[in-house]
């Protein structure tokens, strides 16, 4: 039986942006025909929160700032001179910067050029970085790159494996707005560590990316780095990658970095008409809130059907989970709001997970990513008159069709190709859906109180650590009992850093037997 035609349903969701060649189509959303309307007093609410966001209102009294990465793409918005002043001043010294670092004025301490790139950073500080090099890196770049995105000493050892003797080129970007975040002040020292002990000046290979007087700064300015740039107090680390958090790397890796902040701008412009069904941005906020019944309900599986999109998922995880990821609304009821995000790339996916998506639990929504332009070099085929990229095309509409037959939601967003335009598109599109969602749902998309709350819990574990270490005896030695007693800490807390410390230290004995409340431990 031939399957009804949902023709007269695409043209009523289908979205294109004729100039951006950019188009978005919600038709296999099953939202009813009155959910526009019942919405519509939300959405001129997050119209005008979003206008006020743009002219400078304070966004997050929680820390209050403003919010304005959209300013970082067209300075003209920013509410004061002395903003706009700041914005382009950056965006001028990054591309002098790399400029001569591709020409060797601003070399390594041998004199050579550099040719590689070391990325310090965590979260904002290097999932966006991390993306755009996935994307956008070829081959033929003048630097390729490196990242330390983690505290996690055989990762660290892993990068530098890899750099092997090239470290003496390698110019390292360090990346934190405070300069406290311990993640990156660990790889911060373990790099210095390393170009020290290849007999070489960390300072003459090193510049920042941080918050103007921050620790990081002032660390940088006293050890002679070779330069330093701002981190902005109103641009939040997850939409921090038209900064100089992410255009210094992209700049460093050749990428054109006007290019990529004109293709956020075009966006940004499009998403600001107060039209929901002219809005791209505004609809996949409103699919997100249908599909979810507005609390998150389900589960968006981003699958993007290109490789370089492959990292689009990891970096839009903490975008949105991490700006709606909410214990509190606005009013301080409590709301556990969030929309959980997982996805890697078509078709791989289509020998994975999808099976689950096909047929198992319905608790996710599907958005595909089609990319139009399947390579730069000439086609080749595979069977007569069929390419690679066919069989890409067609696996994407294959499943995009055989998931909705199974009363699976999707919506598909398609660029014409992956560049840097197009992924300043992207990145802006969702940047500012986001934002209409958690209006959507009267929550603070700009703070992350967890996130807080998990760093102070760490410091709690490694002051209670130095404490351990401390009360740790000869032998007999102690049991874990008797440390925490002696503490006045939780037994299983003493436990767990005992095994640790043990795993790392050969200094420590374990004795007693295998009941862990009975083992000892001594140094």
């Amino acid at each position: 039986m031939a399957s009804i035609s949902l023709w007269p349903r695409f043209q009523k969701y289908f979205l294109r942006y004729d100039d951006l060649d950019v188009s978005i189509d919600i038709s296999r959303m099953r939202c009813p025909d009155d959910f526009f309307a019942r919405m519509q007093s939300r959405v001129e609410k997050a119209f005008a929160a979003m206008r006020d966001l743009e002219a400078g209102a304070l966004a997050n009294p929680d820390e209050g700032r403003m919010v304005g990465h959209y300013w970082l793409r067209d300075s003209k918005l920013a509410p004061t001179p002395e903003l706009r002043a700041d914005i382009d001043e950056t965006n001028a010294r990054i591309k002098k910067f790399a400029a001569d670092v591709h020409s060797g004025k601003v070399a390594a301490q041998n004199g050579d050029r550099f040719e590689h790139v070391l990325l310090v950073g965590i979260g904002g500080s290097a999932l966006g970085p991390q993306f755009i090099a996935d994307a956008l890196g070829h081959a033929t770049d003048p630097l390729d790159i490196y990242f330390l995105d983690n505290t996690d000493p055989d990762g660290f050892d892993r990068v530098f494996h890899k750099i092997g003797d090239r470290l003496a080129r390698t110019l390292t970007v360090v990346i934190s707005k405070s300069g406290g975040t311990k993640e990156t002040r660990n790889g911060m020292l373990e790099a210095a560590a390393r170009y020290q002990q290849a007999g070489l000046n960390f300072g003459k290979h090193a510049i920042a990316v941080t918050g103007v007087g921050s620790e990081l700064d002032k660390y940088a300015e006293k050890d002679g780095w070779l330069t330093r740039f701002p981190m902005h107090d109103w641009v939040g680390g997850r939409t921090s990658v038209m900064s100089a958090v992410g255009l210094v790397p992209a700049a460093l890796q050749g990428f054109d970095i006007d290019r990529f902040l004109a293709g956020a701008a075009a966006m940004d412009a499009k998403t600001r008409t107060a039209s929901a069904p002219q809005n791209a941005a505004m609809l996949l906020a409103l699919m997100w809130f249908y599909a979810g019944n507005g609390r998150g309900e389900k589960d968006m599986v981003i699958l993007p059907y290109k490789d370089r999109l492959m990292l689009f998922s990891k970096y839009l995880q903490q975008l949105v989970m991490e700006s709606l990821g909410k214990e509190k609304d606005l009013e301080g009821n409590i709301v556990h709001q969030g929309i959980a995000v997982y996805g890697n790339k078509g078709s791989t996916d289509q020998h994975a997970y999808v099976q689950q998506l096909r047929d198992g639990v319905l608790n996710f929504f599907v958005t595909f990513v089609e990319v139009r332009k399947d390579r730069a070099t000439a086609p080749f085929e595979v069977e007569e008159g069929v390419t690679s990229g066919d069989y890409l095309q067609g696996f994407l509409r294959g499943t995009r069709a055989a998931l909705y037959e199974s009363e699976r939601e999707s919506i598909t967003i398609t660029i014409p190709e992956v560049n840097a335009f197009n992924v300043g598109v992207l990145i802006a599109l969702y940047e500012r859906a986001v934002g209409f969602y958690a209006s959507l749902v009267n929550i603070n998309a700009y703070h992350q109180p967890g996130v807080e709350a998990g760093k102070k819990a760490a410091t709690r574990v490694l002051e209670l650590q130095k404490r351990v270490e401390e009360a740790l005896g000869a032998e007999p030695g102690k049991t874990a009992d008797e440390i925490a007693g002696s503490l006045g800490a939780d037994p299983e807390d003493v436990f767990h850093i005992l095994r640790h410390l043990a795993a790392n230290d050969p200094a420590i004995r374990v004795t007693g037997g295998d009941a862990i409340g009975s083992q000892k431990y001594s140094r």
